[in-house]
């Protein structure tokens, strides 16, 4: 189910050409590219890379320099007693995914231990620390805004309370002109008359001119609760200035694909990912995810958009320009939450300003982001229809790009079993084999079923909220991926009404939970370029190895959350997986030119910048934890600098 409606062309940048120096925002640019254009750092000396400092996001640590001395900092870190997180300073515990912003010589963070600071970037001293009271800092970062000649500089973010703060950057205190003394509760106009649900931010807000735009972190379950809607809010004042319905009202474009009354009070289909935004167009970019229940739809029959799809609206008025549908009636939990890049596609001469977006379902789709139409082709295909459960009735297509091939593996059967170990093959084959006839698998887009069911990709995806990067030299788009499935059963409930998703055996990923190592056969990650200019993958290499095996076989590739940076010293950096490394490829040949070991898994994004002292800095946040089953655990945000 897709509209396109043509909006206003013109020749523009993906984003803004501001705080080259720096990381202004989430996506370095508002399009989202994270590229730097900083080179001191390049293929040639990437190896001597040292640790520079580590923060320590906990309330009695202070930061702690590294020894300065050169080489690999994988021995540097061994020898300065920081290991793998394991207990000490570096002991840690909550997850953070924060993405650290730098403008005009300071630092923003946010922390896992409700505290949101300022750092001096080139030594991690503090400069200011504000202690949130009420529910915790987004866990993905915050938002910088300049101000003007009304309000300060001043830093956005969300709390999982749902309250939106602005402090004074300069200061880190309250701005007071905005909302009550600094806050705005977001909850009155988004609980659906729904007092107890589930409301807050999980990820960055946006800034357009004046606007700051807000996604939601929603239930996944029952179906009624907080709307997921996209709002946006004057950073002068903080009162409401739009608010985009992500369930269509009755008359509203996409309501036609709801059934009677079953949009109302529906909860998720948010964006609870990352927003970009097309600046000299003033287009937004929103990924929503699926709505609620996340996998079982047979209350609410249709394609339900905005369900897992890409919408363009206009940043200043939220209005529809355009929408693309990535996964109809998804009963997956297939959520974009990936942030949108804009780029440019080049052909016979043509130049074409796109979009691309990357996917749970395993693909990456790439759209002319003026109009929503794809550059390469999508074809609807049929998928498995019959093995949907009693009373929900399956969408018998699904949108399949003809370019890029799927990025992570859509399907599974018996022979796929990984035959890694003679222990591993052992265990999945008797687990494959526990039921008569064998767990129920295949695809692309099986569904989960009253019988165990195993299904590819998993419930966190192919991709998840990865953010990937863009070289615009290269015209190469660089995107990590894992591969492995789910394994559960759906199980319907006391008065028969609805099913919801249920472990088996004790296992909700298909893997051997003690190794952490799936049941099918490597690689379990990857990193990918993609030549946005054809659509083809220019190259691609495993990401992540697997310790516990002899090391002739442990490039198995890693499952991996998190992203990339793409730098003009022609490196992609990237942390992602749950092997507690910090690398970097040679962005034209996918070749591993640096491994760091790291005091946990850094499940977010490394930025990039240029201290007062000249020296180019590239930084990660690594405390472990999440959705991956990682066990390594820290509170750190590390940065890497030449000796």
């Amino acid at each position: 189910m897709r509209v396109f409606c043509v909006v206003l062309v013109g020749a523009a940048l993906a984003g803004v050409a501001t705080g080259q120096n720096d990381w202004p925002t989430f996506g370095h640019d508002l399009g989202g590219t994270r590229y730097s254009t900083l080179k001191q750092i390049d293929a040639t000396n990437v190896t001597k890379l040292v640790r520079a400092w580590t923060y320590h996001m906990t309330v009695e640590s202070a930061p702690a320099p590294a020894p300065p001395a050169p080489g690999d900092s994988a021995a540097s870190d061994a020898a300065s007693g920081r290991g793998r997180g394991r207990g000490g300073r570096a002991g840690g515990g909550r997850n953070s995914e924060v993405v650290p912003l730098v403008i005009d010589g300071v630092m923003y963070i946010t922390t896992a231990y409700g505290r949101v600071a300022a750092l001096e970037p080139e030594t991690a001293k503090e400069i200011w620390v504000y202690e949130v009271k009420d529910g915790a800092p987004a866990t993905r970062g915050l938002e910088y805004w300049p101000g003007d000649k009304q309000s300060p500089a001043t830093v956005f973010f969300g709390t999982s309370s749902g309250k939106l703060y602005a402090l004074n950057a300069k200061t880190g205190k309250p701005v007071p002109g905005f909302g009550n003394e600094g806050i705005v509760d977001m909850k009155p106009g988004a609980l659906n008359g729904l007092e107890n649900s589930s409301f807050g931010l999980s990820s960055p807000p946006i800034i357009y001119k004046n606007v700051v735009i807000t996604g939601a972190h929603v239930q996944e379950g029952p179906s009624v609760g907080a709307a997921g809607d996209t709002r946006a809010w004057d950073a002068h004042t903080g009162k409401l200035v739009w608010t985009f319905h992500s369930v269509p009202r009755p008359g509203e474009a996409g309501s036609e694909t709801w059934k009677n009354a079953d949009w109302k009070n529906r909860s998720g289909t948010n964006v609870w990912g990352l927003f970009t935004i097309d600046a000299e167009r003033g287009i937004l970019y929103m990924p929503f995810g699926e709505p609620t229940s996340d996998y079982w739809g047979g209350d609410r029959p249709g394609a339900n958009l905005f369900g897992t799809s890409l919408v363009a609206v206009d940043a200043l008025t939220g209005k529809l320009k355009w929408y693309f549908q990535v996964v109809h009636h998804d009963t997956w939990d297939y959520d974009l939450a990936a942030p949108p890049v804009l780029f440019d596609v080049n052909q016979k001469g043509k130049k074409t300003p796109a979009v691309g977006e990357l996917t749970k379902s395993g693909y990456v789709f790439i759209l002319n982001r003026l109009t929503g139409e794809p550059i390469f082709g999508v074809e609807e295909r049929k998928v498995p229809v019959d093995d949907a459960l009693p009373g929900d009735k399956a969408w018998p297509t699904q949108p399949i790009p003809l370019k890029p091939p799927p990025l992570a593996r859509t399907s599974f059967k018996r022979e796929d079993l990984a035959t890694v170990t003679p222990d591993l093959n052992k265990f999945c084959t008797e687990l494959f084999d526990s039921i008569p006839g064998g767990l129920h698998a295949g695809g692309p887009f099986a569904h989960y079923s009253n019988t165990p069911s195993v299904i590819f990709p998993s419930s966190i995806g192919g991709g998840n909220w990865n953010p990937p990067s863009f070289d615009p030299g290269l015209g190469y788009l660089f995107v990590n991926t894992m591969d492995f499935g789910s394994l559960n059963t759906m199980v319907k409930s006391a008065d028969g009404s609805r099913y919801s998703r249920s472990g088996y055996n004790g296992i909700n990923r298909f893997w051997e939970p003690e190794s952490n190592m799936p049941c099918n056969q490597p690689p379990w990650g990857r990193l990918f370029a993609i030549n946005v200019n054809t659509g083809d993958i220019a190259w691609q290499t495993t990401l992540g190895i697997t310790d516990s095996l002899p090391p002739d076989k442990q490039k198995t590739g890693r499952p991996n959350i998190g992203g990339s940076l793409a730098t003009a010293g022609g490196l992609v950096f990237i942390g992602a997986t749950d092997d507690s490394r910090f690398r970097a490829f040679d962005s034209k040949t996918g070749k591993e030119l640096w491994v760091a070991q790291i005091d946990a898994g850094a499940h977010t994004a490394p930025i990039t910048f240029q201290g007062k002292n000249g020296k180019q800095y590239v930084v990660i946040t690594a405390t472990g934890g999440g959705f991956l089953g990682d066990r390594s655990r820290a509170d750190t945000i590390i940065a890497y600098a030449l000796p």
